[in-house]
């Protein structure tokens, strides 16, 4: 099959490193370093090794979501920028 591929420079140097290491031509190492690829990704029987995931205390409390902090943050600043209004408010009307 004949199909244009543009090669970054560094991938470039690098089949033409191992090009003149083979001695073998851009066809030939191009289509070596693609099936490497391919097939080094690909688990022998099929089947990965599963992914485990380590748990390890974050130093929360149980009940605490802390994708929520931000949230509580947020809600905190708001108020106290209400409570700084309401005190320049009062100061206004009372001069």
């Amino acid at each position: 099959m004949r199909t244009t591929v543009t090669l970054d420079a560094d991938v470039e140097r690098m089949l033409r490193d191992n090009m003149h290491r083979t001695r073998r031509s851009f066809k030939e190492t191009l289509n070596q370093a693609i099936r490497a690829g391919l097939t080094a990704r690909r688990p022998p029987n099929g089947k990965g090794k599963p992914f485990v995931l380590e748990v390890r205390s974050m130093g929360l409390r149980q009940g605490i979501d802390p994708a929520a902090l931000n949230k509580l943050a947020d809600e905190l600043e708001v108020d106290a920028v209400r409570a700084l209004a309401g005190r320049s408010t009062r100061t206004e009307s009372a001069n």
